[in-house]
């Protein structure tokens, strides 16, 4: 339960993860088979993310995949977690989930982030001749707002499908910046603890000390994302989890591949430095049975006081995978 005696919400981060030996499309047919999974379970939110030139991730074409998702559902809300919006103008995006909200009305979320989603060529051949458009993420986000906006039909540019429409536009971040901007914009925010864990208390702080009540919202409202990997005991769990250690050390190493199946042990593996490096940027990240991660769960809950968790399971078996969402959702409602 919250603070204010609410129940919290869960949702689900996916990336359309690719594992090895397994093409593209059919890491969407897991994806597809996960949101349907997890929308019966009861989760709030499945929302995907922007990545571009990764062997291991096939969610680049994002919102393409959010309307095969939502498509393919019914109750479940559909978003980005998020939008790369410097790779992007803002009429295309508002064009784009304009017609995504109006396939699937009040079920779409708009999750908008700054950084590029991949390495700095990727990037320049994103953006062009656009590099710094990082730098004026506030203006783009402002942009895209007057778009949606209904006051926006006396523009001499207009977003069709898209003005008027009441899509939800989140922040979103992995340091303080991003708090600034989401509490002077009034508007909700979602950290990235799953992978950058140091600046998140501080970061909520900011958000709810500076938050200006808006038109969008009235009080601050806080997600954050948390990696999770539960199984019917500790062990299984956590030789689980090695296939997403694994996958994190070829990120630490600059060798990107693709998510491999568990092994034994990680000893002999990575170093005790990159295991050290590894655990300090996987802080946020509850591994074991369920009573475990109810346990690491709960005392996360206590620290925040975050209004919303949004998980994500680097999981190379897909049965075990869904297993894992299972136990989440049973563990999150006795919280």
């Amino acid at each position: 339960m919250s603070k204010q005696g609410i129940k919290r919400p869960l949702s689900v981060l996916d990336l359309a993860p690719v594992l090895e030996g397994q093409t593209p499309s059919e890491a969407f047919q897991n994806s597809m088979r996960l949101a349907k999974h997890v929308e019966k379970l009861g989760y709030k939110r499945f929302w995907m993310a922007e990545h571009h030139n990764m062997v291991s991730v096939a969610s680049s074409a994002t919102v393409v995949l959010l309307g095969y998702i939502a498509g393919g559902t019914s109750t479940i809300r559909v978003g980005s977690g998020g939008i790369m919006l410097p790779n992007h103008a803002p009429l295309v995006v508002a064009e784009q989930f304009g017609t995504l909200a109006s396939l699937y009305p009040g079920r779409i979320d708009l999750g908008l982030g700054r950084a590029p989603g991949t390495d700095q060529v990727t990037a320049r051949a994103l953006r062009r001749d656009r590099l710094g458009a990082g730098h004026d993420f506030p203006e783009q986000v402002q942009e895209l707002q007057q778009y949606l906006s209904f006051d926006n039909h006396t523009s001499a540019v207009r977003a069709i499908p898209g003005e008027g429409l009441a899509i939800p536009i989140w922040i979103l971040g992995s340091s303080t910046d991003s708090a600034h901007l989401a509490a002077a914009m009034g508007l909700p925010y979602a950290f990235a603890s799953h992978f950058a864990p140091a600046q998140l208390h501080t970061a909520f702080k900011i958000y709810r000390e500076r938050f200006r009540p808006s038109e969008f919202l009235q009080a601050p409202y806080t997600m954050a994302c948390v990696n999770v990997i539960a199984a019917d005991t500790d062990a299984a769990a956590n030789r689980l989890a090695t296939s997403f250690y694994q996958l994190f050390l070829g990120i630490i190493r600059g060798n990107l591949r693709r998510m491999g199946p568990p092994i034994d042990s990680m000893e002999g593996v990575w170093t005790p430095y990159e295991a050290a490096h590894a655990q300090q940027m996987l802080a946020c990240s509850f591994i074991g049975s369920g009573a475990t991660v109810q346990q690491g769960l709960q005392q996360f809950l206590e620290d925040t006081q975050v209004d919303e968790v949004i998980a994500t399971a680097h999981i190379y078996d897909q049965q075990d995978r869904l297993h894992s969402y299972e136990i989440l959702k049973e563990v999150f409602d006795r919280l």
